[in-house]
């Protein structure tokens, strides 16, 4: 892995810009998200909480854990009442990790139809766009209907337990789970859940084409639906509290996901590292600068939200 850092050097610095920039919008669809289900709160309140709370759960061990404890000490030091701050970081928990585990089922009626990533990047841009509906369609059937949500739940449930088994872990999603949870997360963002949706398709999909780009700054043009499949998969591992942030973890499940789905070994590994810089290491001093603006605002108090 350290022998291929040096060759992100040799990646044009433009795909550089086009993964910041998606990524970028990623995290903005995050803050979305934030202000979706607490309404009051200002953008830049939203914006700095989810900076230092993403850079504290990548540095820290504990990882999300520690990060939303962080994320929530910071909204209730802005003047959020904490139980209303609460119940609403729960519901956005909720429906972004329904929308996560939504994903490897897209990818799968994806690789059924079979679309490969083309060549032209407006090409990517349509390709992005029908993904993007069908993720939404999918959630929004899972939230209004309880049938699709519990055969979902029972093939997750049936996918999970040998891992779990072999992990020596016990619990793990159930269907009967994933209905509550759904149903705390409606009662809790209300009429707003349609926009929670679109905030966190946008959210997951827009880091997922920072990772298409990478590959295709590399000059790899694998199908769409496996890059979501590695990616949805990768992810999923990296809430295993392994190392902070999943740091190793997930560039080697990554780089191994990404030769599965047929890239080759040094390309999946090169994409890997660019993906990280944008996805991982510039986030981090991006948490600093927010925790030093959220301090000048609103005072040296809120030093101790990090230190606790």
């Amino acid at each position: 892995m350290w022998d291929t850092v040096p060759r992100l050097r040799s990646l044009s610095i433009v795909w550089f810009a086009v993964m910041i920039t998606l990524e970028g919008g990623s995290y903005v669809c995050a803050w979305a998200l934030t202000r979706v289900a607490l309404p009051q709160v200002p953008w830049f309140v939203a914006g700095t909480a989810q900076l230092v709370s993403n850079a504290v759960a990548k540095v820290l061990p504990g990882g999300a854990a520690v990060g939303g404890a962080t994320g929530f000490r910071m909204l209730s030091v802005s003047g959020i009442e904490p139980g209303t701050a609460g119940a609403a970081l729960t519901a956005n928990a909720i429906i972004s990790n329904g929308v996560l585990f939504c994903l490897p089922m897209v990818a799968l009626l994806g690789s059924i139809v079979g679309a490969p990533v083309p060549n032209g990047l407006d090409r990517v841009a349509w390709g992005g766009a029908l993904l993007f509906i069908v993720l939404f369609t999918f959630g929004y059937v899972l939230v209004r209907h309880d049938r699709p949500l519990r055969l979902f739940g029972n093939a997750l449930e049936r996918i999970s337990r040998p891992i779990l088994r072999r992990l020596h872990r016990a619990g793990g999603p159930t269907a009967a789970g994933l209905v509550r949870q759904r149903d705390e997360m409606v009662a809790g963002l209300g009429a707003r859940w349609k926009a929670a949706l679109l905030a966190s398709v946008g959210n997951w999909l827009l880091d997922y084409f920072a990772l298409v780009a990478a590959l295709m700054a590399v000059g790899v043009r694998p199908r769409l639906s496996l890059v979501l499949i590695a990616y949805g998969a990768t992810a999923l591992l990296g809430m295993i509290p392994l190392t902070p942030g999943g740091l190793g973890f997930v560039e080697a499940g990554l780089t191994a996901m990404l030769v599965v789905s047929g890239v080759q070994s040094a390309e999946a590994l090169l994409a890997t590292l660019a993906y990280r810089v944008v996805s991982y290491w510039l986030p981090l001093p991006a948490g600093l600068v927010a925790h030093l603006l959220f301090r000048h605002r609103y005072g040296r108090g809120s030093d101790a939200l990090v230190a606790s």
